[in-house]
């Protein structure tokens, strides 16, 4: 029998905070009635291009707060690919648990169920190990400085921003919520997510977020980190619900409304990213 080295059980001490972490992550989503008809009825190729670029999300990812400390592109690689592996093999189990995907379900409908779970289920896997363990003091350091950059920031953002607008787009209530607005409820709710993004990012002193940068006044870190942040918000809002088919056949009033609406959620999102990231 060959002995495992130190490096190896805790690479695999990772991989099971890894899984855990996806479960944990994506269990309220693996019981949305909704998540399972998306991974019917969602356009193949607009779900395969979201499932890359959600996997290039984790590449970067990994460097702020992966499941194990990397130094170099090719670990950060390897630890996305591992992160999606074991999201895949936590949704199957879950699903087939449940007794959504049986031996007898077509192909394309198991195998769409678990790409759509297999999403947030691995920002689960990748964040398990500062969710789910002590961590190392030292490596947490290294990688909370990697994003201290603007770019680091802004990233952290969209993160945060897919993640929480994910968990929320296959609701139909989005869409109902933007019909009933008016034109002045869209307004308010830019406003008060602006707000609230700013507020818990600069003002509350939440564990975690970002200290304001040296010589900025109110005014600068709105303009610098807020709007840009909202903005991110926005576009991942917008594109989450075009992968989903939210926006086709919509008018340009209901495409806003929706957009506004999920953008709510993002914008928290975006703001809380650093108090799991």
């Amino acid at each position: 029998m060959v002995a495992l080295t130190s490096a190896d059980r805790d690479y695999a001490l990772g991989l099971g905070r890894a899984f855990g972490g996806a479960i944990l992550f994506g269990l309220p989503l693996l019981m949305t009635m909704e998540m399972w008809s998306l991974g019917v009825t969602t356009h193949a190729w607009r779900l395969l291009l979201f499932l890359v670029l959600n996997f290039w999300v984790l590449v970067v990812l990994s460097r702020f707060g992966g499941f194990e400390p990397t130094s170099s592109l090719n670990d950060d690689l390897l630890d996305a690919l591992a992160a999606y592996a074991v999201a895949i093999a936590a949704a199957a189990c879950v699903l087939a648990l449940f007794g959504l995907i049986r031996f007898d379900t077509p192909l394309n409908e198991w195998v769409g169920m678990i790409a759509v779970q297999s999403v947030p289920a691995s920002f689960g896997a990748m964040l398990a190990r500062k969710q789910l363990s002590t961590g190392d003091s030292r490596n947490d350091e290294d990688q909370a400085a990697r994003a201290e950059g603007y770019g680091g920031q802004l990233f952290l953002m969209l993160a945060g921003s897919l993640f929480l607008a994910f968990n929320v787009a296959p609701t139909e209530e989005v869409s109902l919520v933007g019909f009933k607005m008016t034109p002045w409820h869209s307004l308010a709710l830019v406003a008060a997510s602006l707000l609230l993004l700013h507020i818990l990012v600069f003002a509350i002193g939440l564990s975690g977020q970002k200290q304001r940068p040296h010589g900025y006044g109110i005014g600068r870190l709105f303009l610098v980190y807020s709007v840009p942040g909202y903005g991110i918000a926005l576009l991942v809002s917008l594109y989450v619900l075009w992968t989903f088919g939210s926006t086709d056949g919509q008018n340009l009033e209901a495409l806003v409304g929706s957009t506004v609406v999920l953008g709510f959620p993002a914008a928290i999102g975006a703001a809380i990213a650093r108090l799991v990231i």
